[in-house]
């Protein structure tokens, strides 16, 4: 269930959020989060103190790395 929440701190920014939230680095759920959230990304990187965002669930199958943001040093 989507959860809402008040942004309380200075430099957070939608990823950090989810991160604090689920432990996970996922694309999908950023984009899932700015698509609850209209006229989220017009804010900026960073949220202002007090605004409200609705974070978006966790996809049942989400690992603890996004394997499209994962870089390896031998590829």
């Amino acid at each position: 269930m989507a959860e809402t929440i008040t942004v309380r701190g200075e430099g957070i920014t939608v990823d950090l959020l989810l991160w604090r939230k689920y432990g996970v680095r996922s694309r999908s759920v950023v984009e899932a989060t700015f698509a609850l959230n209209p006229g989220l990304a017009a804010l900026g990187p960073i949220l202002p103190l007090g605004t409200l965002v609705t974070l978006a669930d966790l996809p049942a199958a989400a690992t603890k790395v996004d394997e499209r943001l994962a870089i390896s040093l031998f590829d």
